[in-house]
């Protein structure tokens, strides 16, 4: 089996090739090729017993399409994008790379031909749906993004619908909650403050919140985002009919509960390094974030999270990233 990458170099696209890579297959079928591509040079993962190939490509370029797909990868993940903050605040570039990209990447799938049918899974996102929401956004609720980049990614899931619906090719859209705890830097996504509260603490590092206590969203961590890709990448995609992209489970917290959970795990010298300093630029941006759902197909369809309670979401972080240790 051959897959195809995009956005390797990326945070959730890093911890999924090292997840392939341990476990050697995907589903039943043997991992023989992979191909890791993003705008700047994925990490060369050290010891792989297969080949891999690694692309350093403008996704966004209309010609960079068609070469990942030379050797026809059965698989195709597709994480390629820029964040929530920086598609807002970048209105032309937000829409070359999380649209136009995407395009152009469909396009050269339907182009090759000869029966050629990869499963692509592209990661959403819950930005699709916009304010006023019910107490809990179920599956039937409709898409209205307040957000560029949720208009984007809303535009896409419906691309992606119809070029599966016409048989060019078998396609999967997952609405990622906001991915937490996210390791590394901060980045310019908007919704970066709810994990920069939770890993700069724990680092021994001073952290701001621009938002009030009470802001409640959906979250899951990264061991659980990898999960909702490697099971659309192998799920029976029979099951779902047209309707072809879902929302994921999660859990839904007030950043009160976030601290509160902090606090349990890792004490209160920690959750005294979170400065509140509030931002009216996020805060109106996040009012109009979903805040719960109910994902009842998601789970009817086998995607399941490696959390129950958001202290597990700090653990896991605390497991995979800190070597089981932080800064008390």
């Amino acid at each position: 089996m051959h897959i195809l990458v995009l956005g390797a170099a990326g945070m959730v696209g890093r911890k999924l090739v090292e997840r392939l890579l341990r476990d050697g297959q995907l589903g039943n079928r043997e991992i023989t090729r992979m191909t890791l591509q993003d705008v700047v040079t994925p990490a060369k993962p050290l010891d792989a017993s297969i080949a891999i190939s690694l692309v350093t490509s403008d996704f966004a370029d209309p010609a960079s399409a068609a070469p990942l797909l030379t050797h026809r990868p059965d698989v195709i993940f597709h994480l390629a994008a820029i964040v929530s903050g920086e598609a807002e605040a970048e209105f032309d570039k937000g829409y070359r790379i999380n649209l136009d990209g995407t395009r152009h990447l469909i396009d050269a799938i339907r182009a090759v031909g000869g029966g050629y049918k990869p499963r692509l899974v592209f990661t959403s996102s819950i930005a699709v749906f916009g304010a006023p929401f019910p107490e809990k956004i179920g599956d039937e609720f409709f898409h209205t993004p307040l957000t560029s980049y949720g208009t984007q990614k809303s535009i896409c899931e419906l691309l992606i619908a119809d070029y599966t619906r016409k048989g060019f090719m078998d396609g999967v859209g997952i609405r990622l909650p906001t991915i937490c705890v996210r390791p590394g830097k901060p980045n310019k996504a908007a919704s970066g403050f709810f994990s920069n509260i939770m890993r700069e603490p724990l680092a021994g590092v001073e952290a701001v919140l621009p938002v009030g206590d009470d802001v409640r969203h959906w979250h899951a961590s990264p061991r659980s985002a990898v999960g909702f890709l490697l099971h659309a990448a192998t799920m029976d995609t029979a099951a779902m009919g047209a309707r072809r992209n879902l929302s994921m489970p999660g859990l839904s917290v007030t950043v009160g509960e976030q601290i509160a959970a902090l606090e349990r795990v890792a004490g209160k010298s920690v959750t005294a390094r979170i400065r509140r300093e509030p931002d009216p630029v996020i805060m109106g941006i996040v009012s109009g974030w979903p805040r719960d759902f109910v994902t009842d197909r998601a789970l009817q369809l086998g995607f399941t999270t490696a959390e129950k309670t958001f202290d597990d979401i700090i653990r896991i972080h605390i497991e995979d990233e800190l070597d089981g240790k932080f800064v008390a």
